[in-house]
């Protein structure tokens, strides 16, 4: 006994010198694992034995545990079985498996027998509930499979699975393989369901789901491809399964290698954190992101469920076939998924302009990447909350971005080759940064090695400067982009940087060359401005010299793309915001947008007449804005009134919620009104674009009893898309009273856990509710608080930086430092920053905007 005592010391110790790492020296080959949930009990059992290979003899054997009890474990080594000793270290989550004598370097098997919880924290395995009963299910990603069965929970431990589900006889059950065999027994009341064995798995990418339900069927490529929901809900899968079916063959195309498992099944449940998990072979969702009602639903929700199935779909190669070694390059998942999702979206459904989608993303990314408080993409990661830290706009958005750059410099033929290459060498296994880069670097033969390595490793993007000379000599200098004006100029940092340009003659061709050091000049027209990111496809902001830039404005609807258009609108903006042009020159840009037509270039452009009301201005000065919101927006918005194409169709419903919430137009307010108690009637009585708008418009000026009205159709109803469009209403009414009133649900069982924290966290965002939900937020700590998931709660905090004075700055920062909140330290470090920068914004801006308003808000609109 002492001396084991001793050994796990000495390894104790030890360990506290590499995080919360397993130690090295055992290898997991293959798991056989056999769980008996109990739904009414909320508990589980498992037996579980594991094939390990242990590289050098031990007599300790660590896995990961978090919430697990154990039962019994025995150790089999070179023909002998040792019962084991095992120890818990519950702030490590790790188990240590403790044989009587060390265990000879060769294989070995530990056979465990444990009991474990399902937890309400939507995570590991975990219930969720409807009103008519309750399913057992699992969220893994990121550390969550050791609240399971005791296991090598990191990514790089990759093992073969053999799954066995004892369960009700009543029910069914999913696992990431197909059903190979249902047993009666072992007791009356039980059936015992196995499963094939998988390919090699990441421990995080294992699904297991019980309960009665029921799934619609289709292919491609001979593969089995079923959407699985609620017995209510299982006929709304339909469109998501169209989705799959397509986006597999033509994912089975680009990358050249056939979907690597046996079978594929989308899982819509009840109550679930993410928006959806690539559990291999097994994808989970939330039911609003796979789930749609054709009578409620509307293009924003299909795109939406497309975009979410290819997203996770491309897992399937990217992060399930190959898994990044460790965490801290989760963006070789997320940001190949994001930056993969809109390619067979765009060619089934070319109507809803994917690509243009993208470039407005790109600006989002940048925007977050501004911050001094922003991140590399490849961060280093070791506790459970880092990790879970890292799921961001950095590793979606931004690396999205950047695969996008570098495949539009090398030829997306040619980077396709490269993605190839690099998934047919490390499949079923692991990869880092260094194996895709030098995978597209030879297939290309251009420096793509020295570009993603310095956009990989380094935090920030780069600022290009840009002047164009009488005789068409171009100078263009690089330096960091700050969103604080203050650290403009100071940074040291240099991009190698694949700059695409183009001047804005007809026969123009886009020309790339790469800027590797801090100031270059080339050649170009001399009758013919330049624009400096050709189709907006490159992750870097552009500042023209005034000549140039006042050309580029002047042809902005005329010679710039679509594509051309979003990224320059977002850049002139992010200079508004450090001071470098004046607000009024934006104001003057947009002013020429009256005739345009596509959504997508509208979009960026309405996000920033929303910013502007809500933070720059104070109740008594948005007077004088809404006449120019309505004389800005009124002409597109009636010129759409009899639009058939879906993306305008859409615009103008964007338009109406702008014109309604931000113009507060008269005729647009009398519209909502009519059709918010229509569709509170019968929601399939209005156009499914409308719904939303008309319930927050109507709900901005609404009374109590509307107010209960929209409460009881949050509760008649079961549909998640109409349950958003309800929670969307009761976040917009500025009744203080009502305010109060609605805020109180969202620690109710009115809203579910799932979307607790996001609606409360959406009455921070209103400015005409923030103050009430703060004070709430503030005065309600402990039963908020209750309410996170483990990630959640970083979006109240993200939330808190919408505030936009030195004072809430302080304020935001003292609250959370108190009360923490798991996973969001960088994210209140974001928050105060964006406070910061937007009372400076006001500060420099403010009487420039004064005064612009003052001259130009005199126009009518269609409600004056």
């Amino acid at each position: 006994m002492k001396k084991w005592l001793i050994m796990f010391v000495a390894l104790a110790a030890s360990l506290s010198l590499q995080g919360q790492r397993l130690p090295a020296g055992v290898v997991p080959e293959h798991y056989a694992l056999t769980f008996t949930p109990n739904l009414k009990d909320a508990t589980f059992s498992g037996e579980e034995t594991i094939d390990v290979r242990v590289l050098k003899p031990t007599a300790i054997i660590t896995l990961n545990a978090a919430e697990i009890k154990f039962t019994s474990a025995t150790v089999e080594s070179h023909g002998a079985t040792l019962d084991a000793k095992v120890t818990t270290d519950d702030d490590r989550e790790q188990a240590n498996i403790i044989a009587p004598h060390p265990i000879a370097a060769g294989a070995a098997r530990l056979h465990i027998v444990f009991t474990g919880i399902l937890n309400h924290k939507l995570r590991g395995f975990y219930l969720s509930e409807t009103p008519k009963r309750r399913y057992a299910v699992t969220q893994f990603e990121s550390t969550d499979a050791r609240r399971a069965f005791p296991c090598f929970d990191e990514p790089d431990k990759k093992a073969t699975f053999d799954i066995t589900l004892v369960v009700d006889k009543g029910d069914t059950a999913i696992s990431n393989e197909k059903m190979t065999s249902d047993s009666p027994g072992p007791v009356d009341d039980k059936h015992t369901l196995k499963f094939a064995t998988t390919k090699k798995l990441s421990t995080y990418l294992v699904a297991l789901l019980v309960g009665d339900f029921q799934c619609i069927s289709g292919s491609s490529h001979a593969i089995p491809i079923r959407v699985c929901a609620t017995p209510d809900k299982t006929g709304q899968g339909k469109f998501a399964l169209e989705a799959a079916e397509y986006i597999m063959h033509y994912y089975d195309d680009y990358f050249g290698i056939r979907y690597p498992f046996g079978k594929l099944d989308l899982i819509a449940i009840p109550d679930f954190e993410a928006g959806a998990m690539e559990n291999a072979g097994a994808i989970t969702y939330r039911e609003s992101f796979i789930l749609l009602d054709p009578k409620v639903a509307n293009v924003d929700n299909y795109d939406l469920v497309a975009s979410v199935v290819a997203h996770e779909m491309a897992h399937q190669w990217f992060g399930d076939l190959v898994t990044m070694k460790w965490w801290d390059n989760i963006w070789l998942n997320e940001g190949f998924a994001t930056w993969m999702e809109s390619k067979p979206v765009a060619k089934w459904k070319p109507e809803w302009h994917e690509p243009l989608s993208d470039v407005a993303s790109t600006g989002r990314s940048l925007d977050l990447d501004g911050l001094k408080n922003t991140r590399p993409i490849r961060q280093k990661a070791e506790t459970p909350a880092e990790i879970n830290e890292l799921f961001d706009g950095i590793a979606y958005g931004k690396a999205a971005a950047v695969l996008r750059m570098v495949e539009h410099y090398v030829d997306p033929e040619v980077f396709r080759m490269g993605v190839h290459k690099y998934l047919l060498a490390h499949s079923y296994g692991n990869a880092t940064a260094e194996d895709f880069w030098s995978a597209i670097a030879q297939a290309s033969g251009k420096p793509v090695d020295k570009i993603m390595s310095s956009f990989v490793i380094q935090p920030g993007a780069p600022l290009l400067n840009v002047s164009q000379e009488a005789d068409g000599q171009i100078s263009i200098s690089q330096e960091r982009f700050f969103n604080d004006r203050q650290l403009l100029g100071t940074g040291q940092q240099a991009w190698t940087v694949p700059v695409c340009r183009k001047d804005l003659s007809p026969d123009s061709v886009t020309q790339c060359f790469v800027l590797q050091e801090r100031g270059q000049q080339i050649r170009g027209s001399a009758n013919e401005p330049i624009f400096a990111n050709a189709d907006g496809t490159g992750y870097y902001r552009s500042e023209y010299d005034q000549k140039l830039r006042d050309q580029l404005s002047k042809d902005l609807e005329t010679r710039l793309t679509p594509a051309d258009r979003i990224s320059m609108l977002n850049d002139e903006w992010a200079l508004v915001r450090v001071g470098r042009i004046s607000i009024s020159n934006y104001l003057d840009l947009i002013s020429q947008l009256k005739g345009e037509r596509l959504r997508q270039v509208w979009a960026g452009v309405l996000k920033n007449i929303e910013y502007i009301n809500d933070r720059l201005l104070g109740a008594s000065e948005r007077a004088i804005f809404q006449p120019f919101v309505r004389n800005l927006l009124s002409p597109p918005y009636e010129a759409l009134a009899e639009a058939k194409d879906p993306e305008e169709k859409a615009l103008h419903a964007d338009l109406f919620d702008v014109l309604g919430i931000v113009g507060r137009d008269p005729m647009v307010i009398a519209q909502a009104r009519q059709l918010a108690k229509n569709s509170l009637q019968d929601p399939a009585s209005v156009d499914p674009l409308l719904i939303g708008p008309a319930l927050e418009i109507a709900a901005a000026q609404g009374d109590e009893a509307l107010y209960q009205q929209i409460m009881q159709n949050l509760k008649g109803t079961t549909d998640q898309v109409m349950r958003g469009r309800y929670m969307d209403a009761l976040m917009h009414f500025e009744n203080p009273e009502l305010t109060r009133q609605a805020l109180a649900l969202g620690v109710s069982a009115a809203i579910r856990n799932q979307d607790s924290t996001a609606y409360i966290s959406g009455f921070v965002r209103n400015p005409y509710t923030r103050d009430e939900a703060w004070k709430f937020v503030q005065n309600h700590w402990n039963e908020v608080e209750k309410t996170f998931t483990p990630s959640s709660g970083s979006e109240l905090v993200y939330s808190a930086g919408t505030f936009c004075d030195a004072e809430a700055a302080s304020n935001v920062s003292a609250f959370f430092k108190v009360h923490t909140v798991p996973s969001s330290e960088r994210t209140l470090r974001q928050a105060v920053e964006r406070i910061k920068a937007c009372a400076d914004l006001k500060k420099i801006q403010g009487s420039n905007l004064q005064g612009w308003l003052s001259t130009h808000s005199v126009g009518t609109g269609a409600g004056n």
